[in-house]
């Protein structure tokens, strides 16, 4: 396994005035290189904390990291980015440079007094040290790369005046403009139309392969980690409930989240008439359960889920899941 990423044992927890949010609760995992890895769960539980913290764009106070590392493969050096400052030098090194980040929503992460061009090249001048012309150039080689018709005019404009589908290819110029090792994606197609979507995903995939580069897709959608991961990690509550490769997560998901979200998806091929939801919601994060944070909406839940967390153990080679069932 030629690993780039390894996040071991991370905490990152909020405090505020009403108590402690354990937004990331004890996370494990591995991003492998030029690979996608995918993190999937419902809202709340932890996917985008987990990016943020990678990128060191938690903010503290309210957050802070409790315990764990993050360890960048840099070659033949390995850094722990959880014990690098966020504004320090070295972190704002990597960030954006070895680690870029595309947000979810473009129309607020991009600058609207800016043009689409001056956004792209300050990152090619601040981590390139390219002259202003030659960071020009290679922003309209990006917005090419992604796609984009007429990249000599659309440099100079707004956001505004670009569609959404060309605001979210302009932010993806802007993250693999420094040629990244580590791409991490937060729901990046939530906001468009379903074709739309299909070629920003086509995109990514071809990017990741052109730039050698490895992506941590964060979604709630099934079906775009289908078509996305080679493996896939699904939270719940701020931990990791299954892990395994996509194939393995769709043919043979053990936990009974991972079940209820794949009953839920809505199908052509199936028989059934109506979809299955997942009953109730998810537990209040300042009052969480003692035992698994699933078992109040879990319909084969034991007396042991109620008091006593599962660890995540392997049920099968390269497959793991956090569930008493499994014990």
């Amino acid at each position: 396994m030629d690993k780039l990423i390894e996040v071991r044992g991370l905490k990152t927890y909020f405090y505020t005035e009403d108590g402690i949010v354990r937004a990331v609760d004890g996370v494990d995992y591995v991003i492998e290189r030029e690979k996608t890895l995918g993190i999937v769960g419902e809202s709340g539980c932890g996917k985008s904390v987990t990016a943020l913290t990678i990128m060191g764009l938690v903010e503290i106070p309210p957050g802070k990291i409790e315990a764990g590392e993050i360890l960048f493969h840099r070659g033949d050096q390995v850094i722990d980015l959880a014990k690098l400052k966020p504004k320090g030098r070295e972190m704002r090194a990597i960030r954006g440079n070895e680690i870029a980040m595309i947000f979810q929503e473009p129309m607020t992460s991009l600058n609207p007094v800016y043009t689409i061009g001056n956004q792209i090249m300050e990152a090619i001048i601040l981590h390139q040290q390219r002259k202003k012309k030659e960071a020009k150039t290679k922003a309209i080689e990006m917005l090419r790369a992604v796609g984009i018709s007429l990249p000599e005019q659309r440099v100079n404009e707004y956001p505004h005046q670009l569609s959404g589908g060309m605001r979210q290819r302009a932010m993806i110029a802007m993250a693999m403009s420094c040629n990244p090792s580590l791409l991490i994606a937060d729901e990046p197609t939530t906001a468009l139309d379903v074709t739309i979507q299909a070629q920003v995903l086509e995109l990514m995939n071809a990017l990741r392969v052109e730039f050698h580069a490895s992506i941590q897709f964060i979604t709630h959608d099934l079906g775009v980690i289908a078509g996305m991961a080679d493996d896939v990690v699904v939270m719940y509550l701020g931990r990791i409930v299954e892990a395994s490769s996509v194939r393995e997560i769709f043919h043979n998901g053990k936990h009974p989240y991972t079940r209820g979200l794949m009953n839920s998806i809505p199908s052509l091929a199936a028989t059934k008439r109506r979809l299955e939801p997942i009953e109730g919601v998810v537990p209040d994060p300042f009052d969480v359960p003692p035992g698994c944070g699933f078992e109040p909406r879990c319909p084969q839940a034991m007396e042991i889920c109620r008091t006593k967390m599962p660890e995540l153990k392997d049920v099968a080679a390269g497959h793991a899941t956090a569930c008493w069932l499994y014990e």
